[in-house]
């Protein structure tokens, strides 16, 4: 039941193609996943699970899997050892090639797929904003980036024009995943079939163009920025990034590797004569396993300065001293040294990365990583610090088979002999959350709010 409107529109566009489009229709979507790589290689993950099936080409750990595997209700995926992510969607953060080290912005950032993506690519070292303007989809960004055991990223939930004005020429790579009209889920959401119309098609391409103003500002020179939305549009896709071109002549179009069932978008398309915007890609549904997507990549005229300091400076933090209960926690359990900014928040504390820009005035979600609660005399860790962690870095640890950690999940305490104390619960190697032995018992320390 697609729109008229649309199917007219398509068969412009495509022409002859236009009735293998329609027949993509009447086939069932692919299912796919991205492997953590934050957790282990693509070799290690692949070898402790047969989810995993054949390789998305565009996306590293990207692959296909089959849907009776139902790897959602899998403990590993509690572990955050994948992430459930349509494969086309992958294509964006893949094009932004982010690199250890670098600032980056993921802009349009709920629920995280991008986010976590970009995260793994930066393995640790530099930062990621990752903004959400919505503050429930912020609040589920914030889930997932706790799950998959992200420590150098901050979740925000500000308009883009804010954060426009507080970091100009900041960020090396900038990720504009804008919300669009949705015409490249049809085939997997009913509700984007029903909120469909052309009066919402234009009203997605001028919030877009205003989101990439904000973009732009925020992105240093010789940066680079991926524009990505999952509509088919033309006033979406090939127009607005010319308007953008138009406003913006320090801005140039790259070429992006095309790999097989992608296209090169057509100036053709829209109302322009622009021919550098077939620089850009279009993922078709009827061309390769995925759904519709559209992905450019600009970058921005002149060199990368050194050492840029957003307005309001960066945050100094505490020292460990002032915060005991942790620093006996850690000497106690853990045998890695965490490097980064202490920042504490009422009884909450936080490890930022390095250089973190000043937080005042801010809506964060999520200041790094959430190491746990300063109480009297003791600290109480996180689940976030937990998920963090890697089972060797742990002095006490508890590894479950997975149907053990399906009790775990539940709630359920076990026996357990040993030393007492704070236990990392991990299964078949991968961090799963805290246990606290006493007594001969392990207790349950997984979030209620998360128990299966």
């Amino acid at each position: 039941m697609l729109p008229e409107l649309f199917l007219s529109r398509m068969e412009t566009m495509l022409g002859e193609e236009f009735q293998e489009f329609l027949a993509g229709y009447q086939m069932p979507p692919v299912p796919s996943l991205r492997v953590n790589l934050l957790k282990g290689t693509e070799q290690e993950l692949r070898g402790k699970t047969d989810v995993l099936k054949e390789p998305v080409p565009w996306a590293a750990g990207g692959f296909y899997c089959a849907e009776e595997e139902r790897p959602g209700k899998h403990p590993f995926h509690e572990a955050g050892v994948y992430y459930i992510q349509e494969a086309s969607a992958m294509a964006p953060a893949a094009y932004l090639d982010a690199a250890p080290g670098e600032k980056v912005l993921d802009l349009c950032a709920a629920p995280g797929g991008k986010s976590t993506q970009i995260a793994a690519a930066l393995r640790g070292e530099g930062l990621l904003i990752c903004n959400e303007i919505h503050p429930q989809r912020a609040k589920i960004l914030s889930e997932n980036i706790e799950r998959m055991g992200i420590r150098n990223a901050l979740v925000v939930s500000h308009k883009p024009d804010f954060l426009a004005q507080r970091f100009p020429s900041y960020f090396d790579k900038i990720l504009v995943d804008a919300p669009c009209s949705g015409e490249g889920m049809f085939r997997k959401k009913e509700e984007a079939v029903k909120e469909w119309s052309l009066e919402n098609v234009k009203m997605c391409a001028d919030r877009q163009k205003e989101i990439l103003e904000s973009a732009a500002a925020m992105l240093r020179p010789g940066g680079k920025m991926i524009y990505s939305t999952c509509t088919f549009a033309p006033e979406e896709d090939e127009e607005t990034v010319c308007h953008f071109l138009r406003q913006h002549p320090e801005f140039h179009l790259e070429e992006m590797e095309k790999f097989p069932g992608m296209s090169k978008g057509r100036a053709a398309f829209g109302e322009t004569d622009n021919q550098e915007v077939e620089k850009t890609i279009r993922l078709w549904p009827h061309k390769l396993k995925g759904e519709g997507h559209f992905v450019a990549c600009f970058r921005k005229a002149g060199a990368l300065p050194e050492g840029v300091t957003p307005l309001g400076g960066v945050e100094k933090g505490i020292s460990r001293k002032e915060c005991p209960e942790w620093d006996a926690f850690a000497r106690q359990y853990l045998k890695v040294s965490l490097d980064g900014i202490y920042l504490r928040f009422g009884d909450q504390l936080y490890l930022a990365p390095q250089n973190t820009p000043s937080l005042k005035g801010m809506k964060v979600l999520r200041a790094g990583l959430h190491l746990g609660t300063l109480k009297k005399n003791r600290f109480e860790p996180s689940h976030a610090l937990a998920l963090f962690l890697q089972s060797g870095e742990a002095i006490c640890k508890w590894d479950l088979s997975l149907s053990e950690a399906a009790r775990y999940l539940a709630g359920e305490t076990f026996a357990a002999q040993g030393e007492k104390g704070w236990y990392l619960i991990t299964v078949e190697g991968y961090s799963l959350g805290w246990g606290k032995l006493a007594g001969g018992v392990m207790k349950n320390h997984y979030p209620k709010g998360l128990r299966k």
